[in-house]
């Protein structure tokens, strides 16, 4: 066995033994919802149900309106990644094509926002909605995170990877800025956008505290908060809360699985990968 061949399988080795850790708190999670209520909050626990509930599924849904809550969280997500992915695509495609004074600067500082945490800005992100009136509305929610300043940075790096070229042929036969833009670049820059919208959304899907500071009601509580209501009205019915947290991450799962392809042909192309 040559030294390659075996880095290569100690590298698949220790992937496998850190993917199977990883998935240990997922699969606990679902033998857990399964349990009965005696079973789930016994003294010593035992995480492999003596019996299989499959009627915890209803009597969550029952508990608490959890379908509105994965709709809300499903409308709360695809319309903050929609945003998110148009407006760092203008953003990128200005900072990597155009030329104006200034431009290195003000990308330097655009990039310097991220090293800003979310807490800091939440209290003047919330007086900012609260005098607009958006308190526990759609728009309320979701303009605030309709700009990335790390959307902007991995689509500029992919733009910069696209030959001018291209672009240029396209303006020679008669097309404007805005029509290489989207009948060019855009389409040459689908793995790097889909890799960012995918990242959005399931960082929007698992936001809890924007939704949890600016939702009041169940017409716009998403799942993560829903869960924590959920535990509030309810206690620690482990099972049950399990249950719910399992439903939630379903779409998430299937997600992933509908859109590898994309996502790892992204992250290669777009410098994420350790290059």
């Amino acid at each position: 066995m040559t030294t390659s061949e075996l880095r290569r399988k100690l590298i698949v080795f220790t992937c496998f033994v850190v993917t199977a850790i990883t998935l240990v708190p997922v699969v606990m999670m679902v033998l857990v919802a399964f349990q009965s209520d005696a079973e789930s909050m016994a003294a010593k626990p035992s995480f492999w149900p003596s019996s299989w509930h499959p009627e915890n599924l209803t009597r969550a849904f029952e508990l608490v309106p959890l379908g509105k809550y994965l709709l809300n969280t499903i409308y709360f997500a695809a319309g903050t990644t929609l945003l998110e992915t148009a407006t760092a695509a203008l953003a990128a495609y200005a900072f990597a094509r155009l030329n104006f004074p200034g431009r290195s600067w003000l990308f330097g500082i655009y990039l310097a926002t991220l090293m800003i945490p979310s807490q800091v800005t939440l209290i003047p992100q919330f007086v900012l909605v609260a005098k607009l009136q958006g308190i526990d509305t759609w728009p309320g929610m979701i303009l605030p995170h309709a700009f990335t300043a790390i959307g902007v940075f991995l689509l500029r790096q992919f733009f910069l990877g696209i030959p001018r070229d291209y672009e240029e042929a396209a303006r020679l036969d008669g097309a404007n800025r805005w029509q290489a833009f989207v009948r060019v670049i855009v389409p040459l820059a689908v793995p790097a956008i889909a890799t960012l919208a995918v990242f959005k959304f399931i960082g929007q899907w698992n936001n809890l505290l924007w939704p949890l500071v600016i939702s009041n009601s169940d017409a716009t509580r998403t799942a993560s908060v829903g869960l924590q209501v959920f535990q509030d009205t309810n206690g620690t019915q482990w099972n049950l809360l399990l249950m719910a947290a399992t439903v939630t991450t379903v779409p998430l799962i299937v997600l992933f699985f509908l859109t590898q392809r994309w996502f790892i042909r992204g992250i290669t192309m777009s410098g994420l990968g350790g290059r």
